[in-house]
């Protein structure tokens, strides 16, 4: 087929579907890629509706209905480097890891997978650094203690690595979160991506943006720290390539003033939706609920059979 015909082939799929899809001028995109205005709400399943999920979301925009096998949610940067109190961490930060790990667990058991994104450095990415990203991760105001440096032992005997380098301790997620992150990752539920900027979508191409495009995910709930740098620039890079994006504001904290956040939750707001993990959770019991039936279902049968 001609390139000619092949544009002109979608072209008239187009048009047709579009008349399927869009009779009320309440769907917005296009037939491959939609969301479709409900009487109170978002629908952003694109059309597969099997065990959606109604999420009862605050206003302006309202509820969102989601696709739990299209949905995910992302951890940002939740690293001892950022958290640990002998680093300096941010306690604000250290605040919202229950409230993390409830959502990470309320994920899973409603079929959603979790994807972390942290930073996590090559030797190829320090030689491509900008000098303003050294700069800014400087201790000191040289470049002897930015990127790549020594940070040393705490404790007496914790080594804590190179600053932000692949595979050392300050690298790895906080306390609780770095069991969640590797238990999670072992059992098939979550995903770990390095990066080496603030966003974890910058660029043509990212790991966990080629996750996406293959898992076939479009729906992203983000979370982390800070939520005015690192997680504004994950969620910005998302909105810009397509994704809906959904701001998790109480499993997101920064050491910014309190304009920061403010700046990012009003543009979040306006770029996709805003929500708290209570807003969340309870419309994902049911689904818990199920799962953790039939698993007990499972387990009275495995009894009756061995006895």
């Amino acid at each position: 087929m001609k390139l000619s015909s092949y544009f002109g082939f979608l072209g008239a799929v187009y048009s047709a579907n579009a008349q399927l899809v869009n009779p009320n001028n309440i769907t917005f995109g296009n037939p491959f890629n939609f969301w479709t205005k409900t009487a109170d709400g978002w629908d952003l399943t694109r059309g597969n509706e099997t065990n959606a999920i109604t999420l009862p979301l605050p206003a302006p925009r309202g509820n969102v209905t989601i696709q739990p096998a299209t949905s995910a949610l992302v951890i940002i940067d939740m690293q001892n480097f950022f958290l640990h109190p002998d680093l300096g961490g941010d306690p604000l930060g250290r605040a919202v890891i229950p409230t993390t790990i409830d959502m990470i667990h309320a994920f899973r058991a409603s079929g959603m997978k979790v994807l972390w994104t942290n930073w996590g450095l090559t030797e190829f990415d320090l030689i491509n650094m900008p000098p303003a990203f050294y700069r800014g991760f400087s201790s000191d105001g040289t470049s002897a203690t930015s990127f790549g440096s020594d940070m040393g032992t705490i404790q007496g005997n914790i080594s804590v690595g190179r600053k932000l380098m692949r595979g050392s301790w300050n690298a790895q997620p906080f306390g609780d979160l770095f069991d969640e992150q590797v238990g999670g990752v072992a059992n098939g539920t979550d995903f770990y991506f390095n990066k080496n900027r603030l966003s974890g979508m910058w660029g043509t191409s990212t790991p966990m943006q080629t996750f996406l495009q293959d898992n076939l995910i479009t729906t992203l709930f983000f979370g982390g720290v800070n939520i005015d740098q690192c997680v504004w620039g994950t969620l910005l890079d998302s909105y810009y390539k397509g994704y809906d994006v959904i701001l998790v504001d109480d499993i997101s904290a920064t050491t910014s003033p309190a304009a920061a956040t403010g700046m990012v939750d009003f543009n979040a707001a306006l770029d996709g939706w805003r929500a708290n993990s209570t807003d969340i959770l309870p419309a994902l019991m049911p689904k818990i609920n199920s799962v953790l039936d039939e698993a007990k279902c499972g387990q009275t049968q495995a009894t009756v059979e061995t006895d």
